[in-house]
């Protein structure tokens, strides 16, 4: 306490001088129209460089997660590649059809980019909301993806926004299976935790192992098969002990929800029509 009474008295001159510029500043600033206009819009421009900076800053640890992700995907595909040049110089000309025929049932989907601008991930049934609405050509039942996987489906649509219901909502069931197997179940979230989704009514005798990749079956017009939904973690048997119960990591991590892609089947409304008929 001592030693802080001693400054100030040594520098008392300077405190005192620094004391009255700031009065006079603020004098200044208060009472003439135009120093007070300068002085605001100096402000805004110094606060808008701060905003700026910060969300450079915050853009660039953001696609550092991205392009991580980017990286596992691409070396995913790698893989993939690797091992259909493997199965072109064995003469695997069965593998190479298939992937050959899913190709083509890719042409029968349009894809959209669309931002996610509301997300829910902890309550019992989740929904998304995304910028696109029936202006845009949204329409309900079309699909949505994002860069790692299945995100949902859309189930309401107003003219600029809608509502996207989330894989995390035990209201709806996806259909998949396990990849390069023609079994399929139904994924269903439990409501326990946003990394994983349970597949049910898949049948005992399906070969599968931990670590087995979970895509959609395509027997929807919703998505297209293929798509990637997760891998295996765990499984037990259910009550019916003709099936299993498949305990699924989800590609997708919904709380770095961003941009979207909405998938629209040129055939849905055939397909729906001929469907109906039965």
């Amino acid at each position: 306490m001592r030693n802080l009474i001693s400054f100030l008295i040594k520098h008392s001159a300077w405190i005192l001088a620094i004391f009255y510029v700031a009065v006079s500043v603020v004098l200044l600033v208060r009472f003439n129209t135009y120093q007070q206009s300068v002085f605001f819009s100096s402000a805004n421009q110094v606060s808008g460089v701060i905003y700026s900076l910060s969300g450079n800053i915050t853009g660039y640890f953001g696609l550092r997660e991205i392009n991580r992700d980017l990286q596992e995907r691409n070396g995913f595909l790698e893989m993939e590649v690797a091992r259909l040049k493997r199965e072109l110089e064995a003469g695997d000309n069965k593998a190479l059809s298939k992937y050959a025929a899913e190709d083509t049932a890719l042409l029968k989907y349009k894809f959209q980019v669309a931002q996610v601008i509301n997300n829910s991930v902890i309550k019992p049934a989740n929904y998304i909301t995304i910028d696109k609405g029936s202006d845009d050509g949204i329409k309900t039942e079309m699909g949505v993806i994002d860069r790692n996987g299945v995100v949902g489906k859309v189930d309401v649509v107003g003219k600029n926004f809608s509502r996207v219901i989330s894989v995390l909502n035990p209201k709806w069931r996806l259909s998949c299976k396990v990849k390069y197997s023609d079994y399929f179940g139904s994924l269903v979230w439990d409501g326990k935790d946003a990394r994983y989704a349970v597949l049910e009514e898949l049948p005992r005798h399906v070969d599968f192992s931990i670590g087995d990749t979970i895509i959609t079956s395509g027997f929807s017009s919703v998505f297209p098969e293929g798509i990637f939904v997760g891998v295996v973690k765990e499984y037990s048997k259910q009550k019916n002990d003709n099936f299993y119960a498949l305990k699924i990591e989800l590609s997708t991590d919904f709380y770095r929800l961003n941009d979207v892609l909405v998938i629209d089947c040129v055939e849905r409304e055939e397909r729906k029509e001929i469907e109906e008929k039965f």
